[in-house]
């Protein structure tokens, strides 16, 4: 089944890049497990915005994990169980890792599964039930409103013309709706339903999803159609929602490219990522009272214990308003 599932994934990107009119790259000719690593390494780089460095390391610890399954002969990262994770784990022992080394590589492991799961590139996630010390958890960075209001102010300060159109159209449906990268650079001009104020998009597990957007951003999404993307296509058969300027579909490293320039330009700290509008979506519903099951379907979370990391954010926005409008709070004395 997990087989079929990654097969039906490769045959997704085959036909996103055919219809970009790209050559097919050769990490669609690796093995499965070369692909997966490969996304997964530029999910952390456009999405998470990790370092280079930081990357490297699960890049490292990944390969020593399809060595590992190799010896027990496990031929794919998709056909393992819980107890091929156990066993990796108890392989630390013979190889005399300190307590750190044991908790990153597992904290590895886990970032890699849990991003397959989410994909839908899995059915279940075999490294669930282990835990981490609270020092490897990575909680993501929240932004306030007002810093994401900034940053959707900031094409119209710096750029100009169909470039600031396009932008602030792109960010704006980036929050209004929590789209992850891969779904704003495939959108489609169909999956935008200016009659009905929603937006459909398909996770990489080709699921599909409808979200509301409220008008503000539906009103930006229409001044980018009648304005500023008739400037950049070459060919009316081009169906790419957000194009770059050679009239082509933008890239992951495209969209990153264009929101750091603007969190820059806004003075956001540096971290901000696209996938932080994502994020920041996700904790703002919560925070205006959103029910967690509502927000797992617009986010198009299979399973609510992806969507679960967010209410500890919640937590903590709940702490901070505290400490900060309780007239007794030890912080403001």
């Amino acid at each position: 089944m997990e087989s079929y599932r990654f097969h039906q994934y490769c045959q997704y990107k085959i036909e996103v890049y055919q219809f970009k009119g790209n050559d097919v790259p050769q990490s669609l000719k690796k093995t499965d497990d070369s692909l997966l690593i490969e996304d997964f390494l530029e999910h952390l780089f456009v999405e998470r915005g990790l370092s280079k460095n930081t990357i490297t390391s699960y890049q490292g610890d990944l390969h020593q994990f399809k060595s590992f399954l190799n010896k027990i002969r496990i031929n794919s990262f998709t056909s393992i169980s819980e107890d091929h994770v156990s066993l990796f784990v108890k392989s630390f022992d013979e190889l005399g890792y300190q307590k750190a080394t044991r908790s990153r590589k597992l904290a590895t492991l886990k970032s890699f599964y849990s991003y397959l799961h989410d994909e839908d590139l899995l059915t279940s996630d075999p490294t669930q039930n282990f835990t981490l010390d609270s020092k490897f958890v990575r909680l993501p960075k929240i932004y306030d409103i007002t810093e994401v209001s900034m940053l959707l102010d900031a094409p119209f300060k710096i750029s100009t013309g169909h470039v600031a159109i396009r932008d602030h159209a792109m960010l704006q449906i980036a929050y209004a709706a929590g789209l992850r990268v891969s779904e704003i650079i495939n959108l489609n001009l169909g999956d935008v339903d200016f009659t009905s104020s929603s937006v459909r998009c398909f996770g990489k597990g080709s699921k599909e999803r409808v979200i509301p957007i409220h008008d503000l951003a539906l009103q930006s999404l229409n001044d980018y159609v009648q304005k500023s993307r008739p400037l950049m296509i070459k060919s009316i058969k081009n169906k790419s929602f957000f194009c770059n300027q050679k009239g082509q579909r933008l890239t992951r490293q495209g969209v990153w490219k264009i929101v750091k320039k603007y969190a820059e330009n806004a003075r956001i700290e540096n971290g901000f990522t696209p996938h932080s509008l994502r994020h920041c979506f996700a904790t703002h519903l919560l925070n205006g009272g959103a029910p967690l099951r509502h927000v797992q379907a617009l986010l198009g979370h299979s399973s609510i214990a992806t969507t679960q990391i967010y209410t500890h954010l919640t937590k903590q926005f709940v702490r901070d308003e505290y400490d900060f409008s309780h007239p007794r709070s030890q912080k403001k004395i």
